[in-house]
């Protein structure tokens, strides 16, 4: 299966889809699959088809991030490549360029990274579910 149709699972699957603006668990303004933008306020409303849109744009852009931040992923498995796609989808290319995840997965340490990617499972110092069980989910693909 593509990087790209394994990402969206991912996504699709840890996100939700909410049509109606709201604050996420940091308290950020949040919409469709998980988008963050500049654009999204309160009371602001998207039809299925533009969150849809929305989420392959911004996948295409994470996917691309992983590549062009951690250039062996392109010799490795769609699976390492969503994984890694997924956590820039979720936490941003910024977080990632200084994690010793990154380090870990430049180097092709992928029992490390696996380890690594579980502990960014916290959002204001608690630990959360939803994103415990996403970690384990790109941590398994590490393996891949």
């Amino acid at each position: 299966m593509p990087a790209l149709e394994i990402l969206l699972k991912l996504i699709r699957d840890s996100e939700g889809c909410k049509l109606t603006a709201y604050h996420d668990a940091g308290g950020v303004w949040t919409i469709g699959w998980g988008y963050t933008g500049d654009t999204v306020k309160d009371n602001l409303v998207w039809t299925q088809e533009k969150a849809d849109e929305c989420l392959l744009v911004v996948a295409m852009k994470s996917l691309d991030y992983a590549l062009s931040a951690s250039p062996k992923l392109k010799t490795t498995s769609p699976s390492k490549q969503a994984a890694i796609a997924d956590f820039i989808y979720n936490l941003g290319i910024g977080n990632y360029k200084s994690s010793t995840l990154k380090k870990k997965v430049d180097e092709g340490r992928w029992s490390e990274a696996f380890t690594e990617i579980q502990r960014w499972n916290k959002c204001g110092g608690k630990v959360l579910k939803g994103l415990t069980t996403r970690r384990n989910k790109e941590a398994t693909l590490l393996l891949l």
